[in-house]
């Protein structure tokens, strides 16, 4: 035992003499170089320890902040996970692992595509402009897993005397927020030239996609294990709780975890308990509710005053298909690229007061579907959100004569 305390506290020093170094402004080939000939492999919770003490020690946040990227860099593939706990599927944990891979895919994609820009020839540039538009359109939503960490999971940690890492990790979030808000911003640049991406990308773009992969590192090699040791299962049930409140990113877990021994939460027998809802032409039960909504033939979404996606029903024949990734999810980014500017008209006009109304119809796979947008205001006129309803008319449309309801068999 003694053996393994001694070896943990050289390791800790170690690791935090390395640290220091970077900090002083040795480069981070060099002191790769002497942690891969001093130290094998470090245990994932003394990292969070080191970091801790030199918050502790009296090193500023924001200069761990800017180290972070560094050791993380120095420490990749030198972690030592083979003591981390197993994850269950659909616990809090699995279901930031699963968005992970799709973050992952998609940035590694949107990298791909920045990488090769020299060799777009003009003709396809616009396209590939799209391309990108979408790519990072996706990964914007990475801010709904930033902030189940920050809202959900810190305040757990902060709780039990970790504080460092995740005030580290927050900024980095705001960071990587930043690039991503300001490589949108370049993308949807009036008469943008490939000259001008090019430039842009080196300095916002690619930077914006790699900070997003290098958070998973961050999370899968130390926050992830590191908090699956420290909280308990009733801690993992409240957040897996609350997190549908903020949504998740680029994935709808298929399962919900519920921690051995204790009764799974029967949202449907949670909603019956709610008591009614009174209206001012009547009331019903939330059972009742939910039943109408997911009855009437028709699709509909609300998307809130903030343009933020907010809820969808769910009958049994959707006309177009939605799972709860969506939620929270700013509405521009659920439209593909190239009619985003015409979202943003719709919304500018409910907002001002131009419209209230905007419909649409299509021919979808031999369907006749309509799609209307409602501005939704009070009684005061002030608008509240917008209202998409999508409905199949195929065949009413083909409706003769008269049906009556003396005709009911």
């Amino acid at each position: 035992m003694s053996e393994h305390i001694d070896n943990s506290k050289f390791r800790k020093a170690k690791l935090k003499e390395l640290i220091l170094k970077l900090h002083e402004g040795e480069s981070e080939e060099g002191v790769r170089q002497e942690l891969l000939v001093s130290l094998s492999n470090i245990p994932y919770g003394e990292v969070v320890e080191v970091e801790q003490e030199l918050i502790s020690e009296g090193l500023p946040e924001e200069e761990v902040l800017k180290l972070c990227d560094a050791h993380s860099a120095v420490l990749e593939g030198r972690v030592d996970l083979s003591a981390a706990k197993t994850i269950p599927e659909g616990h809090p944990v699995d279901v930031m692992l699963e968005e992970n891979k799709v973050l992952k895919r998609v940035a590694g994609n949107v990298l791909s595509q920045l990488n090769a820009l020299k060799y777009v020839k003009e003709e396809h540039f616009e396209e590939t402009v799209l391309q990108l538009k979408a790519g990072f359109n996706q990964l914007v939503d990475v801010d709904k897993h930033y902030q189940r960490k920050e809202y959900l999971l810190f305040p757990y940690l902060e709780k039990i005397g970790v504080t460092g890492p995740p005030k580290v990790m927050w900024g980095k979030h705001d960071e990587i927020r930043e690039l991503l808000k300001g490589s949108i911003e370049i993308l949807h640049t009036p008469d943008l030239t490939k000259d001008d991406l090019i430039a842009s990308a080196e300095l916002v773009l690619i930077p914006a996609a790699r900070g997003v992969v290098e958070m998973t590192v961050k999370e899968e090699e130390i926050l992830f294990p590191m908090a699956m040791d420290a909280l308990a299962d009733g801690d993992w049930y409240q957040i897996r709780k609350q997190s549908v409140e903020i949504g998740f990113c680029l994935y709808d877990p298929p399962t919900e975890w519920t921690p051995d021994g204790m009764e799974a939460e029967n949202i449907n027998e949670a909603q019956k308990e709610g008591g009614n809802i009174q209206l001012p032409s009547g009331g019903f039960t939330a059972e009742e509710l939910l039943a109408i909504l997911n009855t009437v033939p028709v699709d509909m979404t609300f998307v809130d005053r903030n343009d933020k996606v907010k809820y969808f029903t769910q009958g049994t024949e959707r006309i177009f298909q939605r799972n709860r990734a969506i939620l929270n999810r700013d509405v521009r980014h659920c439209h593909p690229p190239a009619s985003a500017h015409i979202v943003d008209k719709i919304l500018e006009d409910f907002k001002s007061g131009k419209q209230d109304r905007a419909p649409f119809w299509i021919n979808l796979g031999g369907k006749f579907i309509h799609i209307e947008y409602f501005a939704l205001r009070n009684e005061k006129g002030e608008y509240l959100g917008t209202l998409e309803v999508s409905q199949n008319l195929t065949e009413y449309r083909a409706l003769e004569g008269e049906q009556r309801i003396l005709s009911y068999k």
